[in-house]
């Protein structure tokens, strides 16, 4: 199996100019950096660093917290961060960082994953979430570099994809030298797939992440109109959410409700779509302020989330009425909102069964379920107890990740 994942590499690396011309035409690539994918990029300067790797803006967002008290660290002289994303490279950018470096992850073959290391000497290497690329794998253990596996996660389904080849699965799990799992049903997988040493500390998406962000221009958008969020939304919710807001328009008729999807790349398709609706909508990038007759407004722009989530009382999370597993709805719940989600939850189910704990959070199937929802909580009253104690939680998790991670550094 290793034979044939190798083999495999090699041929998309052939075809790989197609790969790439046809995402940089959909904008999925920077037509400036792609060759980092290649690990063609600027050289290191410095001996060594601590390297982070997410995918895109979940992951980064999740270890943000560690990456900031790296930076204050003395000790630590230089950092990586790779993603595969052009959202999370352009979330990461936007950071004051002086020791820190954000490049594309390489593809996932022998002789690019042997260069990148050799450029980049980390001294540490550390993975986030589900994360798995056997190649790297294979050449950080031959380098005897610690490989962590921070924040993991697997679903069952993957776990039953990995059991299909068991020798091939141990041959890459096997190379992971501690795996900090989110769940115990990871923890568990983990286990069976042939991880060594798997420690439970909980989740890092529970630690708050980033300052408060000053609201009050944002609020001076929205005078005088009933605020109703959605964040994080996927394609096919945006149009149950346009419906949403004729049926409520009947009975508020200040309701102006925020979209703020998932992929800002898909801002034209969801204007397409509501517009078949009748309804107004306003983008964030037009510069256009809303009016009275704006429905609908959309945040087609990276790091604006926490802004307008604290405007609004109650938000829906997105990717939990079709099927993507749903979204991390913990940024929203500091904000004060009260959640509205669809039972599509499976990636975030351990929160979510915290939030219904707190009495913070309902689910929903259909058009009229959120409308009843609505009319129950738009005038929800920010409880800042709740909010405590996901704020002591996320406290503690980043604290016993920190030493952990602190205790393989050379």
């Amino acid at each position: 199996m290793s034979l044939l994942y190798n083999i495999l590499g090699l041929v998309f690396i052939i075809l790989s100019p197609i790969f790439i011309f046809f995402r940089l035409l959909i904008s999925k690539e920077d037509p400036k950096r792609f060759l980092e994918k290649f690990s063609i990029s600027k050289e290191n300067k410095n001996k060594s660093c601590i390297w982070f790797h997410g995918a895109s803006i979940g992951e980064i967002m999740s270890i943000l917290p560690i990456i900031e008290r790296f930076e204050k660290d003395k000790k630590i002289k230089k950092i990586l961060i790779t993603s595969t994303t052009i959202s999370s490279a352009s979330i990461i950018s936007k950071k004051s960082f002086r020791k820190t470096t954000h490049i594309y992850y390489p593809f996932d073959v022998n002789f690019i994953c042997n260069n990148f290391l050799d450029k980049w000497r980390p001294e540490i290497a550390i993975f986030v979430d589900s994360e798995i690329w056997p190649s790297m794998y294979e050449k950080i253990y031959k380098k005897k570099i610690p490989l962590l596996l921070v924040n993991a996660r697997m679903t069952s389904k993957s776990f039953q994809r990995w059991q299909l080849f068991p020798k091939f699965a141990k041959k890459v799990f096997d190379k992971i030298t501690i795996a900090l799992p989110q769940n115990n049903e990871t923890k568990n997988y983990l286990k069976k797939l042939g991880v060594k040493k798997v420690k439970l500390l909980g989740n890092l998406k529970y630690v708050k992440n980033g300052k408060q962000h000053k609201t009050t221009k944002i609020q001076r958008y929205f005078k005088d109109r009933l605020i109703f969020c959605a964040a994080s939304t996927h394609n096919g919710e945006e149009k149950i959410l346009g419906k949403l807001h004729l049926n409520l328009k009947k009975r508020f008729n200040r309701l102006i409700t925020i979209i703020i999807p998932r992929h800002v790349s898909r801002s034209n398709e969801i204007v397409n779509d509501l517009s078949y609706l009748n309804l107004k909508v306003i983008e964030r990038s037009s510069g256009i302020k809303p009016s009275k007759d704006t429905d609908v407004y959309i945040v087609d722009t990276y790091g604006e989330v926490s802004k307008f989530l604290n405007i609004s009382n109650i938000a829906f999370i997105g990717g939990s009425l079709v099927n993507r597993g749903g979204q991390n709805p913990l940024e929203a719940v500091r904000r004060g909102n009260y959640i509205m989600h669809g039972k599509k939850i499976q990636n975030f189910k351990e929160i979510y069964k915290q939030l219904k704990t707190l009495k913070i959070s309902s689910e929903v199937k259909n058009i009229d379920e959120m409308k009843k929802i609505f009319e129950k909580k738009y005038n929800y009253k920010k409880s800042f107890n709740k909010i405590k104690k996901i704020n002591y939680l996320g406290n503690k998790i980043l604290k016993d990740n920190l030493k952990e991670i602190k205790s393989y550094l050379l």
